[in-house]
């Protein structure tokens, strides 16, 4: 049996053949650089082993590899500058050739292991407390013992019986809930803000670990609240982490993804949204007949669980390679993308997507010089609307998308729909519907991990509209027009239902995935960012106009608001068909491509013609232009 141990430093790491004939230990040196390597094990024979002291090297080993590991990921957190100075050496091969490049557009991109892929849907675990944060305020807000401790109400008054004076009389006042939920979204729509910046400064990985600790610290405050004042200020405090959050981690899980199921996996994203909410409903469910202030907190402080296993589990994975491009450590970006796709970073396979990554950044460059940092955010408007391939027209598409999104009304549900269905007068448990249309939409969410890929963005988005418009004008007609009788309610709900299996498998997950999609590498992270606080904008509009807009005591429209989300997905309609694009099957440097050479109806019909790198110059052996890299190397920037 040989048992072969790698390790991409030590290289004098090795247990002694002669010292157990049955164990064969041998170390081999990858790379000289100081950076983390695995250890990993290869087994060629079924002979056993049962060497005890060969073992204990082993496992002494591992220990190292471990401590080695916590080191080096403190030093690339603590450090701006992810822990290396910038290299000004351009060979990334052994013998320092080049970088290997192709025009072949087919071989752009290395093929991927499927601990890579493991690695690269882990990060969608953010999904979770985004999706826990905006879940539990739902049923929170109609907890008795809160609106007792906020309000002074009793639930037992006669006036507040079903036969009473006042039987929906029994809630916090609109202002009240306005203000608990559209707080977050305030937060939220100045962290996603902030994040474009830290994130080109200390990279995607770092920026979405600092998110968790200021959502941690918010989430704390809110635990703490015995007053109405101090859990306001911890949702804002919140708000500002998931911010940093919800914008970074589509940046980062776009950027590190193979083309091929980039969109299945950025669906994961969404997908771990719905988990969260339904987690938060299930805990809602089983503390909100508690008479003390158990009833509220525990469904808060669980929300720090999801933050930390984030956080640990980021602390360990690669930062993005095309951050490493646009810094001009392209050393690093070959290191990283090694890593992502379980190949050697020397190998010709990472090099050819590396050369094409470089080659398209150092393209964008030249279409747009860089400048300092407030040039740097002015490029994300330059150019003409009526210019497909002008950053201004992509950063309104996506900008506006997450707008859209907001207007199919999903969020009244989430937000509202425990009070919305209390108000309704004729259903007895408020929180088990609210909990059912949670699972409904969990379960209808993983049908984008293939219709995505299978279909596209554009085709889902158009279609999903479509649905969604028809089942919310069923809801409004018959609401209004029979509203009282409790068949008519049911059905009312089985709509609901239908239309949040619409939303859930085409716009949940189809509007974050095309914004990671369509800006080029020197925008990027703030035209993500711009998207990403539209969405919290516009939902924090909504949740501060909805309570108004249907409680008894304002505007009282009731089920006839289903008349106002179902004329804006109309419009979500027209706008899907008008102007998403077909990104499916390409990579994030083809999709630039794409949006220059074609319109949007056209899009689904572009294929690849040519490779940056190509274009940008090949050397007679194959190889990107040394020049063309030290350019990117020399450019080499945080803006």
């Amino acid at each position: 049996m040989t048992l072969t141990l790698h390790d991409a430093r030590f290289g004098s790491h090795s247990s002694s053949p002669d010292s157990c004939p049955e164990l064969n230990c041998a170390a081999e040196c990858i790379s000289t650089r100081p950076y983390p390597g695995y250890f990993h094990f290869f087994v060629d024979s079924p002979r056993s082993f049962a060497c005890l002291s060969s073992l204990l090297h082993l496992s002494s080993l591992f220990f190292l590899e471990l401590q080695y590991q916590i080191y080096w990921q403190l030093c690339l957190l603590l450090d701006p500058l992810q822990g290396h100075s910038q290299s000004t050496d351009t060979a990334i091969m052994p013998g320092g050739a080049g970088l290997v490049a192709t025009a072949d557009t087919g071989r752009i991109e290395a093929p991927v292991t499927m601990k890579a892929y493991f690695m690269c849907a882990f990060a969608a675990f953010g999904g979770i407390f985004f999706g826990y944060d905006s879940g539990y305020i739902n049923g929170v807000l109609g907890m008795p013992y809160l609106i007792t401790l906020y309000t002074g109400k009793n639930p037992n008054d006669p006036r507040f019986q079903p036969n009473g004076s006042n039987p929906k009389g029994f809630a916090l006042p609109s202002w009240q809930k306005s203000l608990i939920v559209s707080i977050l979204s305030a937060g939220t729509f100045f962290g996603a803000l902030m994040a474009g910046d830290i994130a080109d400064f200390t990279g995607r990985r770092t920026t979405i670990i600092l998110g968790c600790v200021v959502f941690i610290v918010g989430v704390i405050l809110q635990t703490a609240s015995s007053s109405y004042g101090l859990l306001v200020a911890g949702r804002l405090i919140a708000g500002f982490g998931i911010g940093f959050v919800s914008a970074i981690i589509i940046l980062y899980m776009s950027e590190i993804s193979p083309k091929k199921v980039r969109g299945a996996i950025v669906s994961g994203y969404q997908f771990c949204i719905t988990i969260g909410i339904l987690l938060a409903s299930c805990v809602d469910y089983g503390t909100q007949k508690y008479t003390n202030t158990g009833s509220y907190r525990i469904p808060i402080a669980i929300q720090m669980l999801w933050a930390l296993i984030l956080a640990i589990g980021l602390f360990f994975l690669p930062e993005s390679p095309r951050y490493f491009v646009k810094r001009g450590k392209i050393d690093r970006a070959s290191e990283v993308l090694g890593r992502l796709r379980g190949q050697p970073r020397d190998s010709e396979l990472i090099q050819t997507e590396l050369a094409e990554i470089i080659a398209n950044h150092e393209y964008e460059l030249q279409v747009i010089p860089q400048g300092n940092y407030f040039s740097s955010w002015a490029s994300c408007f330059k150019g003409s609307l009526f210019q497909q391939k002008s950053n201004v027209r992509r950063t309104i598409l996506g900008t506006s998308l997450q707008m859209m999104q907001q207007w199919t009304g999903i969020n009244f549900i989430f937000y509202f729909g425990t009070t919305f269905f209390q108000q309704l007068g004729t259903i007895k448990n408020p929180f088990l519907i609210g909990l059912i249309t949670t699972l409904v939409n969990v379960c209808s969410t993983p049908i984008s991990f293939w219709t995505i890929e299978r279909f596209g963005r554009r085709s889902l988005l158009i279609w999903g509209a479509l649905g969604m418009l028809v089942c919310e004008f069923i809801v409004a007609i018959a609401g209004t027009v029979d509203g009282a009788n409790p068949t008519t309610v049911k059905a009312e709900i089985a709509f609901i239902c239908i239309y949040i299996f619409f939303f859930a498998s085409t716009w949940g997950p189809g509007a974050w995935v095309v914004i990671g999609e369509i800006f080029p590498l020197p925008i990027r992270s703030r035209g993500v960012a711009l998207s990403t606080a539209s969405n919290w904008l516009w939902n924090c509009i909504i949740a501060v106009i909805t309570p108004y807009m249907v409680d008894g005591d304002q505007g009282n429209l009731g089920p006839k608001v289903f008349f106002v989300w179902g004329s804006l997905c109309v419009g979500c309609f027209v706008y899907a068909y008008m102007l998403i694009p077909e990104t499916k099957g390409l990579s994030l440097e083809q999709v630039d491509r794409m949006l220059e050479e074609t319109n949007a109806r056209n899009s689904s019909k572009w294929v690849p013609h040519s490779t940056f790198a190509s274009e940008m110059g090949l050397t007679d052996k194959g190889m990107l232009a040394p020049e063309i890299v030290a350019e990117v190397e020399r450019k080499g920037s945080v803006v």
